[in-house]
């Protein structure tokens, strides 16, 4: 989730004069009208003082070269575990704006507070569909989602909390592996997931702080159609985005193939991999 430093394959690195070079390339094109620049250090950062860090550095830069904008874009992080705590907006930008002064940037700065927004605003509902007991190895509990719809714990390692919306602030003494309904030995949600020892088939199961980077990085893996998006408000719930149908996963496929014998065209249909080319004599 780091995005700043000059091992990255985004933007123009500081460091060997590439993104001078960059703002000079700007400039002097005719297609091109230039008004200011951009960063953003990483995402997930508990830490004020390394986004400050971050802004200082870019606020520097875009004074030495006197562009008329700043953005200083987000990464600020919200608490997805017990125990955890993020600065608020207020120290956040306390900090950002102390740090582009005094790197000597004296006009307006723009963020982007993206997830720090979204996130805690989101809960996932899973309903458990299996219950497996190892004696003396694990418990694990197989619901009807998985890295389909929260890829994030798969994809590096993020961690969540879980709990029973029908008893929220029940103990939760069992642990156990929440693990998703894909063939993938990684579809795990919550590696050790804290819940009431009572949790049973068919229970509901939430997973908060999931507004920011669920659904949008959502996917039909295993052909599994993603879920509705319900926004509440009051008491009073409406769909916002549907759940998905088998007809919405079928709805890009092709009965007949345009110009290719009936033959070639049932191999198209069957072959396996990302694309298969047919010959034909």
């Amino acid at each position: 989730m780091r995005t700043g430093g000059n091992d990255s394959k985004f933007g123009f690195g500081l460091a060997g004069g590439t993104a001078a070079a960059a703002v000079r390339r700007a400039a002097g094109s005719p297609a091109m009208i230039l008004e200011g620049v951009h960063a953003h250090v990483g995402s997930q950062v508990l830490d004020t003082a390394q986004l400050a860090a971050g802004a200082a550095a870019v606020a520097r830069f875009a004074a030495d070269t006197r562009m008329h904008r700043l953005t200083v874009g987000g990464g600020l992080g919200v608490a997805y575990e017990a125990g955890q705590s993020a600065p608020s907006f207020t120290e956040w930008a306390a900090r950002v704006r102390t740090a582009v002064r005094d790197a000597g940037w004296a006009s307006s700065v723009t963020v982007e507070p993206g997830r720090s927004i979204a996130a805690s605003a989101g809960l996932t509902l899973y309903r458990v569909g299996t219950i497996k007991r190892i004696e003396g190895v694990r418990t694990y509990i197989g619901v009807d989602g998985g890295m389909s719809d929260n890829l994030r714990p798969a994809l590096y390692g993020s961690r969540y909390e879980v709990f029973l919306p029908r008893s929220p602030r029940a103990s939760r003494p069992l642990r156990a592996r929440l693990v998703g309904k894909h063939c993938e030995s990684g579809d795990v949600i919550v590696d050790e997931a804290a819940l009431p020892a009572d949790v049973a088939v068919d229970d509901l199961l939430a997973t908060p702080v999931t507004g920011a980077y669920g659904y949008a990085m959502a996917s039909n893996y295993n052909k599994l159609p993603r879920p509705a998006v319900i926004f509440v408000r009051d008491g009073r719930a409406r769909t916002v985005v549907r759940r998905e149908t088998e007809e919405d996963l079928l709805r890009l496929d092709v009965d007949e193939p345009a110009g290719l014998p009936a033959g070639a065209a049932q191999a198209v249909r069957s072959g396996a991999g990302a694309a298969q080319c047919v010959g034909t004599a």
